[in-house]
């Protein structure tokens, strides 16, 4: 009964890469991929960047379908196709109805009051973008009374959805469904208030850094003095520029085989031919089908990728002083975690609207950028495709759990062992059918619609070797939202070490997963709470070469591991 949206914690291991911006043309519009995300502040934000991607299991998805076992796949829903179809038939020669409908009638008790109770959740957050509004303007003070207020309003949330489940004396499947809806929300609404609470106090630096330099330019004769100076050093830095590039106007001496320009040109050139050379680097697909270049690391003081003239502070970068360089990039790099890391046209506070809000809801990240990676166009096929997915895996998994599952359920007088075998097969396919409507279904169709091109919403999963590795890879969104908002957040606020955020990290992870369950079964037992931090020793455990050498050994534990845990909690919270 393992919660979907819920996942294992952030490992100190598993940084995300560095990214970088890239951008490419389409016969509908441009691409682009994340800039790598640089905090000078002191309120660290883990590096966690979004890049035009599809799921593994999506049918257009070049490389799964070049995949040698891509049969399997295949043969896996034509197998639970047959077995469904065997237990309709049984199900009718024996009762007259191929099913009998019990969990139905379940699952639709009291549903208009969940449809208006759901409705009333999300509703709720909306109340974000006023809030950012006001630390936007200087009304509240995100460090710390924001942050206060922020905390206390998510626990509220919780704690009021929760109280609901148990007021309404909902079956399992409606105050699981909520439960778990209030912590994606509060999730999405801590990612939100606490990127613009961010940016906020950047921004106060950046203004404050832009007065220290203007005042440092001071000793330099002024503003205008001091950009012709930085401009004549940036002339002198620039290297040659190769001949016959096109679009570049140049000015050079009769017989010369060097041309140069003036900084501002030159600058952009540099630029322009940065941007080139990233593409050899090879392409990748995009969500919609296209190809976008490969992306270029950049370094700390490397330019954003961008046709646009350097502003100002880029060009004091290059002046001789030290104290108006050091000034100016301190501010460009503050200027820059201003501003969208992908096209660059959002600056913070123009995206506090409503209308970004609605967007971002929408979108099936928890994690809260200015700007995402976006689609050209949205699919109609495809969305088709993902609701007929969603329906026909839904009626499989309804099937299983009806048939095989409820009936089954533990009580104290059967016996222990011959519970978990009756249920380890009936869970494990629950799991993967479960797995398959929440990441490949719902994410992806969401996905088209809100023009979201990053649809990594999973990775390889069941070819983990180890905990560690599993909780990094089958649930991303909540991964990245522990890595940026848990993870890193603890070690840059509070000083904390490696193992003492990721101890941190896993806690609150599975006192996440306790508290559904404890909604769920209407039961107080920590089974799950402790089986999860149980997960710390297995990985350092994990870690010993001779251990992780055998990688076809880890994976058959791995597996072993996860067949046996769900009916092991399923016997432990129903029976006990």
């Amino acid at each position: 009964m393992a919660s979907p949206t819920a996942s294992s914690a952030a490992s100190p291991a598993s940084p995300e890469p560095n990214g970088s911006t890239a951008s490419a043309g389409t016969p509908r519009g441009t691409l682009y991929v994340s800039q790598p995300y640089r905090s000078s502040s002191n309120k660290l934000r883990a590096m966690v960047t979004f890049a035009p991607r599809k799921s593994h299991f999506d049918i257009t998805n070049e490389s799964s379908t070049t995949n040698q076992f891509r049969g399997f796949f295949t043969l896996f829903w034509v197998s639970l196709f047959l077995f469904a179809v065997r237990t309709y038939v049984v199900s009718t020669e024996t009762n007259g109805l191929p099913l009998n409908f019990e969990f139905a009638s379940m699952i639709s008790r009291d549903a208009i009051t969940l449809a208006i109770s759901d409705a009333i959740l999300v509703l709720n957050t909306g109340l974000c973008v006023p809030f950012a509004k006001a630390v936007a303007k200087g009304w509240l003070k995100y460090y710390p009374v924001g942050i206060v207020l922020q905390h206390l309003w998510q626990c509220a949330v919780l704690a009021i959805a929760v109280t609901w489940t148990f007021n309404r004396q909902w079956p399992w499947v409606q105050s699981g469904f909520l439960t778990l809806h209030s912590f994606v929300m509060i999730m999405k609404m801590h990612s939100y208030l606490g990127t613009n609470g961010q940016l906020a106090y950047t921004n106060e630096r950046a203004e404050r850094t832009l007065a220290q330099l203007k005042k440092a330019t001071e000793a330099e004769g002024g503003w205008d003095a001091a950009l012709r100076k930085a401009e004549a050093a940036m002339m002198q830095q620039e290297a040659p520029i190769p001949s016959g590039t096109p679009d570049i106007p140049t000015d050079a001496p009769n017989g010369s085989t060097t041309s140069y320009i003036d900084a501002r040109t030159a600058v952009t050139l540099r630029q322009r031919l940065a941007s080139k050379g990233g593409a050899a680097n090879g392409d990748t697909a995009t969500a919609s089908g296209v190809k976008t270049t490969g992306t270029r690391m950049m370094s700390v003081d490397s330019p954003i990728i961008s046709t646009k003239p350097p502003s100002p502070s880029e060009i004091l970068m290059h002046h001789p002083s030290e104290a108006i360089s050091s000034l100016a990039t301190t501010h460009v790099e503050l200027e820059r975690e201003l501003t969208g890391p992908i096209e660059g046209n959002v600056r913070w506070p123009a995206n506090i609207t409503l209308k970004d809000f609605a967007w971002y809801q929408l979108t099936p990240t928890l994690v809260y950028e200015l700007e995402y990676p976006r689609t050209d166009r949205i699919r109609p096929l495809y969305v088709f495709e993902k609701t007929v997915a969603f329906l026909g895996t839904f009626a499989l998994l309804y099937t299983i759990v009806e048939t095989f599952i409820i009936p089954l359920t533990p009580t104290r007088e059967q016996s222990f062992a011959r519970s978990l075998l009756d249920l380890a097969l009936p869970f494990m396919i629950s799991y993967l059918l479960l797995f398959y409507i929440i990441f490949e279904c719902i994410c992806n169709g969401f996905a088209e619609l809100s023009y979201f091109a990053d649809r990594a919403f999973y990775d390889d999963w069941w070819n983990s070797t180890s905990w560690d590795e599993f909780s990094r890879k089958w649930n991303r969104p909540v991964h990245t939202f522990l890595l940026r908002h848990v993870y890193a957040s603890t070690m840059s606020s509070y000083k904390l070490t490696r193992q003492s955020a990721m101890f941190l990290t896993f806690c609150l992870s599975a006192a996440a997963h306790e508290l559904v369950m404890a909604v769920v079964t209407k039961k107080i037992r920590f089974y799950l709470f402790l089986l999860q931090i149980a997960q710390i020793p297995l990985i350092a455990l994990g870690r010993i070469p001779a251990i992780r050498k055998n990688r076809l050994m880890g994976n058959l534990v791995f597996w072993i591991g996860l067949y046996a845990g769900f009916p092991l909690l399923c016997v432990a919270y129903c029976a006990y």
